[in-house]
């Protein structure tokens, strides 16, 4: 705090308000509780994103999309179609499409994990995903967290990221404020991370000393013995990821020839008496246990914003044109 003598700048500062309002008291006693049941941790690791900064919106950001990438590199790729995108159907300005189009070219040809683009800020960002554990088991969906009956399939769900804004001054209540305080310190030690990647975590807590904890988001796992494994995506609700599991049952399984006829037909009864319990959490099926899960994820913060992709965050490949050329009138040339 030496270095900031006069106020704390918003990536130190944990503003913890108590409102007059029982839903919000309903949900505060609901995470305390959830904390007291599920106390420690298990880190699964980085997720990337993006996020924009606009003039009126400084000096804080905004997510564009979900953080659900799981290299950097998906994320850069993200940005360029977005990017792309725009120039081709969202302006008739010249000026504006040159901007973006010289934005797109870097990202066609490097790695890089900002470009300014007609005044906006964009950037690959990161976050840790993480759950909670107690008692040999993780979190499941809290009582206060939003959820639905529906199965239809095609049901619309709410997007987990898309807009929330990377606030860390914003005002908490007292649990997600002694929440955020634990995961300050929160680094990789564990010895099945390389030596890089454990260094680039320690460097963070001082680069990036703020944390900020996205939306809840939701996982069908599996549980073996001595671990877990994802089955699905990130989902807004839990009911999403009920859906996902089922489909993955029902669907993924037989389509990928991953279960033939009998076991199809044992799945499909499994889901079918799943989907009749109001809103399950455990779902076993021949010997496999699937759960679902709530998960969190931390974003760390400096004084210029969220924190970017770390040297240690491999890729799988790197930056590639996407996209036909396009000129500043928004002619496209497509490749002979």
């Amino acid at each position: 705090m030496a270095d900031h003598p006069e106020l704390s700048p918003d990536h130190l500062t944990i503003n913890v308000t108590r409102r007059d309002d029982p839903v919000f008291e309903v949900t505060e006693a609901d995470a305390f509780a959830s904390l007291r049941t599920y106390p420690d941790i298990v880190v699964r690791g980085p997720m990337f994103g993006l996020a924009e900064q606009r003039r009126g919106d400084r000096p804080r950001w905004r997510l564009l999309g979900e953080m659900d990438s799981g290299f950097p590199q998906m994320a850069r790729d993200e940005l360029n179609s977005h990017l792309w995108f725009m120039a081709k159907d969202d302006t008739d300005d010249r000026a504006v499409r040159r901007s973006l189009l010289a934005a797109v070219a870097r990202l066609e040809t490097e790695p890089v994990d900002e470009v300014s683009a007609a005044g906006v800020r964009y950037r690959v960002v990161r976050a840790d995903e993480f759950a909670r554990i107690g008692g040999g088991r993780l979190e499941p969906p809290r009582p206060t967290d939003v959820d639905s009956d529906d199965w239809d399939p095609n049901a619309p769900e709410p997007p987990c990221d898309d807009g929330f804004v990377i606030d860390h001054a914003a005002a908490v209540g007292l649990t997600e404020g002694l929440g955020r305080a634990s995961l300050l310190s929160l680094s990789y030690t564990s010895s099945r991370f390389p030596d890089d990647v454990r260094a680039d975590s320690r460097r963070a807590l001082t680069s990036h000393p703020g944390v900020v904890l996205l939306p809840p988001a939701f996982r069908a796992m599996e549980r073996k013995e001595a671990s877990w494994s994802m089955v699905t995506g990130l989902h807004a609700t839990p009911q999403g990821a009920r859906r996902s599991l089922v489909h993955h049952l029902t669907v993924s399984l037989p389509r990928l020839g991953k279960a033939d006829e009998k076991e199809a037909l044992v799945h499909a009864r499994a889901a079918d008496r799943f989907a009749e319990r109001t809103r399950p959490n455990e779902l076993v099926v021949r010997g496999r246990r699937f759960d679902i899960v709530r998960v969190e994820r931390v974003m760390r913060v400096g004084p210029d914003g969220p924190e970017k992709p770390r040297p240690s965050d491999a890729d799988a490949y790197g930056p590639s044109q996407m996209h036909p050329a396009m000129d500043e009138s928004g002619v496209i040339t497509y490749g002979a």
